[in-house]
C-alpha cells in the first residue's frame, strides 16, 4: 500500500469494528447489550472514532478514516495526491471491519428475525425516507465534521494547549456530538467508506436470514458526505484555519 494508506486501512477497520459492533450489541437478540438505546450507540461510535484515529496514526496514516475528510483536507490544501489511495484503503478497512463484526456476533444473526435490524448493523438507512432531506442531513453533518475537526487542529487552538495528544479524543467527542445532535434522520453516515464497505459486506456475507442491502438508498451516504466534505474544506481554506 502507498505510504499512509495502511494506517487509514487499519484505522477504518477499527472504526467499523467498534462502531458497527456497538450497533450489533444494542440491536441483535440475546446480546447482553440488547436495548441499550441511542446514547449507547452514539457514545460507542464516538469512542470508535477515537480508537480508529489513534490506530491510523500509529500505523503511519493521518487518521482521516473517511474519504470525505480526506477530500476536505485536499480541498483545503490543494493536494489531491493521497485521495485515491486513502479512499480505497478506507473502504477496504470498513469492509474488513464489518466482516469481523459478523464473525464476532455469529450466533446472534440467526436469533434476530428482523432483517432491518440486521442490516442496521452494517449500513445506514433513514428514519423517514425523503431523498432531499436525507441528502441535506448528510451534507450538514459531514460539513460540520470537517469544519470543526479543522478548528480542533487549527493553529489558534494548537497555540492554546496540547491538542496533538488530545486530538483523537476531541474528534471522537465531535462525532459523539454529531450523533446526539444530528444523527436521528439518517443514522449519520457522514462517511462514504463507513457506509459503502459494510453495505458491500452485508451483500456478500452469508448472514443468517438477511434481507436486501437497500442499494436504492446507497447513493445518499456517498454523495451527501462528498458534498459536505467539499463545502467544509472550502470553509476551512477561506477561514485560514
Amino acid at each position: 500500500m502507498p505510504n499512509g494508506a495502511f494506517g487509514e486501512f487499519m484505522g477504518t477497520l477499527v472504526l467499523v469494528l467498534f462502531g458497527n459492533g456497538v450497533v450489533a450489541n444494542v440491536l441483535l437478540k440475546k446480546s447482553k447489550g440488547e436495548g441499550g438505546g441511542w446514547m449507547v450507540i452514539a457514545t460507542g461510535w464516538g469512542l470508535a472514532v477515537m480508537a480508529g484515529v489513534f490506530t491510523a496514526i500509529a500505523c503511519g496514516g493521518e487518521g482521516h478514516l473517511n474519504p470525505a475528510v480526506t477530500l476536505g483536507a485536499a480541498v483545503t490544501s490543494g493536494d489531491y495526491s493521497k485521495l485515491l489511495a486513502y479512499t480505497l484503503a478506507q473502504i477496504a478497512g470498513a469492509f474488513v471491519g464489518a466482516c469481523l463484526v459478523w464473525v464476532h456476533y455469529m450466533p446472534h444473526w440467526r436469533e434476530t428475525p428482523d432483517t432491518d435490524l440486521k442490516f442496521a448493523c452494517f449500513g445506514t438507512s433513514p428514519a423517514i425516507r425523503s431523498p432531499f432531506a436525507n441528502l441535506m442531513s448528510e451534507i450538514i453533518g459531514t460539513c460540520a465534521l470537517v469544519v470543526i475537526a479543522g478548528a480542533i487542529f487549527s493553529k489558534a487552538v494548537a497555540a492554546s494547549g496540547p491538542v496533538a495528544g488530545l486530538g483523537p479524543w476531541l474528534v471522537g467527542s465531535l462525532v459523539w456530538a454529531i450523533g446526539l445532535g444530528l444523527g436521528g434522520p439518517t443514522g449519520y453516515a457522514i462517511n462514504p467508506a463507513r457506509d459503502l464497505g459494510p453495505r458491500l459486506a452485508h451483500a456478500i456475507l452469508p448472514i443468517a436470514g438477511k434481507g436486501g442491502s437497500d442499494w436504492g438508498y446507497a447513493g445518499i451516504p456517498i454523495v451527501g458526505p462528498v458534498i459536505g466534505g467539499i463545502l467544509g474544506g472550502l470553509f476551512v481554506r477561506l477561514a485560514h484555519f
